[in-house]
């Protein structure tokens, strides 16, 4: 049987006054996978990834998570979802704990249950040393690790990652790649960059959207088509208006 549809975009449009962001974008992607979403800065990815979200309306088509569409039922959809935007959602002043408590609680999450979560949470964003310090005075890699905590928390069966090693340095990029395979066993991702180097080591299949439209869809050795680089596919696919 194939696998369910966790993450759909249906002709996803959204224009900002005269400026088109994002131009019918569809894709489906299954349970399971990992898709690293690529492309230019400015090229469509972050307002997608919002309108997979609910975090903005489309001004035409759908999206929807685990076959829910979020703008009809955007509760229902969260649930699943698990979203890191491209700026955590942070309160300086808490704690990474107190946080998740906040966060946890708005989901509804029961304080046993709550405390089951908080410390698997912590653990696999290797959190134990800095959860009882104010965030505001953690390095941009943990505050990048209390994010993604964040999106873990409900256990979703989807994740969407704008960006998530956007800041970090060599030693903090290899251990949010780990997480993210680590996450891909039992979960579908979705993860956003503009980095080549992010690609290869964690993605089963690349989307790459240029001027607001998909303009590649495969594997991540399709880039390599023709014997080019990924820096040489990266600029063809970005040299001429979708």
């Amino acid at each position: 049987m194939a696998a369910p549809v966790m993450i759909e975009a249906r002709n996803l449009r959204k224009q900002f006054g005269p400026f088109l962001a994002v131009r019918d974008v569809s894709f489906q992607v299954p349970k399971g996978q990992i898709v690293a979403f690529l492309g230019p800065n400015g090229a469509g990815k972050t307002t997608t990834m919002r309108l997979l979200t609910g975090f903005v309306a489309p001004t035409s088509g759908s999206a929807r998570i685990a076959d829910i569409d979020v703008q009809q039922d955007r509760i229902a959809a969260a649930e699943h979802l698990g979203y890191l935007p491209e700026n955590g959602p942070l309160y300086l002043d808490m704690t990474p704990v107190s946080l998740l408590k906040f966060f946890g609680s708005a989901r509804g999450l029961r304080s046993a249950e709550l405390s089951d979560r908080i410390e698997a949470v912590v653990g696999q964003c290797s959190l134990g040393s800095v959860a009882s310090k104010p965030i505001g005075k953690l390095s941009k890699g943990y505050r990048q690790r209390v994010s993604m905590a964040q999106a873990l928390l409900h256990d979703p069966e989807v994740l969407i990652l704008d960006e998530p090693t956007s800041g970090l340095d060599p030693n903090q990029i290899q251990g949010v790649r780990a997480l993210i395979r680590e996450l891909g066993k039992t979960k579908t991702v979705l993860v956003s960059t503009h980095i080549l180097q992010e690609v290869e080591p964690v993605a089963d299949r690349v989307l790459f959207i240029h001027d607001g439209r998909i303009v590649f869809d495969g594997p991540p050795k399709g880039l390599h088509e023709g014997g080019r680089s990924m820096e040489e596919t990266f600029r063809r696919l970005t040299s001429l208006p979708a």
